[in-house]
């Protein structure tokens, strides 16, 4: 077993799941990653609030011995699924365990879990049957014996009430905060390699999943339609991921592959919009980074983005090419109407911030710390 053992001693303490260090970087990781950092700011409130101890629970492996101020306990033999349903009760016995990014332990007594969507009910086809047979599962078990779930929208809240997770006196929201994207510097690395003009492109997910629906931007983009104007895919799926789904894929898209969080802010400050025609998001974090750095965003009315987004974003039927490309137009040829949803869109990102969404979440483990 790596590091100092926990003890289960009786009495208050906060383990939070640290699983989530290993995780690849998708948004969920992101929201527990900056969450986290919050707490570890307000580790002087957690420690009167527990004072038996506060720490991150983590697997085996080469995650740091401490982030954000707390330390990290690693334990167990082996990660994954099995550190998380076994290893991971035992050593938070009678603690409350915060868990941040949907999974959780279904043994644990005192759990508190952040289940970000209802994608494995209203999205299947975006995800492994495996998956969503194991989603289905644990989710409504986690929402009867936990002492609370968190969700990041009221529309993600809804969902998870009507597919039976929780019932709402039992679900806390707690939105996420899109201000991280501020504390990144700006690098040029991928306007430099694609070779972008300023406000020359739009800024998309690079997504194969069936509800990001980026199929209904390739054909808006199609055959030349928008002109010079260029359609650039942010994030793992390339071209040929892409191109095996969408045959008649234009080769004027653009790809980035992944990219460090300086190139992501310089694309979007340059950008010309930042688009999303989701189907349905738990929240829609990246219309708000794009805000925050004075960058319009359209996106669909669909999901929680009409809550996150407000009426800071044009929208765009999301079955409907010709609304995506008359929406983009309208930024592109109306100086105006741009800078009018530039500052609509600062307004509107102001509100969501990281700091806001630590406060709330140290009130709800402030009525589970007795």
């Amino acid at each position: 077993m790596a590091g100092q053992r926990t003890s289960n001693a009786a009495g208050r303490r906060l383990l939070v799941n640290g699983r989530f260090l290993y995780a690849r970087a998708t948004g969920v990781q992101r929201v527990a990653t900056a969450l986290l950092h919050q707490l570890g700011e307000r580790r002087d409130t957690l420690e009167a609030l527990f004072p038996a101890g506060v720490q991150v629970e983590a697997p085996p492996g080469d995650a740091p011995d401490t982030v954000a101020g707390l330390r990290v306990h690693k334990s167990g033999r082996r990660g994954g699924q099995l550190w998380e349903q076994f290893t991971l009760p035992r050593q938070g016995k009678g603690a409350v365990i915060l868990s941040l990014s949907n999974a959780a332990p279904l043994a644990a007594s005192r759990g508190i879990t952040m289940i970000h969507d209802a994608q494995a009910y209203t999205a299947p086809e975006s995800y492994s049957s495996a998956f969503v047979r194991w989603y289905r599962f644990m989710l409504p078990r986690l929402g009867r014996r936990n002492l609370q779930i968190l969700t990041v929208s009221h529309f993600s809240k809804q969902q998870l009430v009507e597919h039976g997770v929780a019932t709402a006196d039992k679900i806390t929201v707690i939105p996420n905060g899109a201000d991280h994207i501020l504390s990144f510097d700006s690098a040029p690395g991928a306007i430099t390699r694609l070779g972008l003009r300023p406000r020359g492109y739009v800024v998309a997910l690079a997504s194969t999943q069936p509800h990001k629906n980026i199929a209904v931007l390739l054909r808006a983009f199609a055959d030349g339609a928008m002109g010079d104007t260029r359609l650039v895919l942010v994030g793992k799926a390339s071209a040929a991921d892409m191109r095996a789904i969408y045959p008649a894929l234009s080769d004027d898209v653009l790809f980035t592959g992944m990219i460090d969080d300086a190139e992501l802010r310089g694309l979007l400050e340059q950008a010309l919009c930042f688009a999303m025609p989701s189907r349905t998001e738990g929240f829609g974090l990246p219309p708000l980074e794009a805000m925050f750095l004075g960058t319009p965003a359209v996106v669909a009315p669909c999901g929680a983005l009409p809550e996150a987004c407000g009426e800071a974003a044009l929208y765009a039927d999301p079955d409907s090419p010709d609304a995506w490309r008359t929406r983009i137009a309208d930024l592109r040829d109306d100086p105006g109407l741009r800078d009018t949803m530039i500052a609509r869109g600062g307004e509107q990102a102001a509100k969501f911030t990281w700091a806001r969404a630590g406060d709330l979440l140290v009130d709800v483990l402030r009525r589970f710390a007795a």
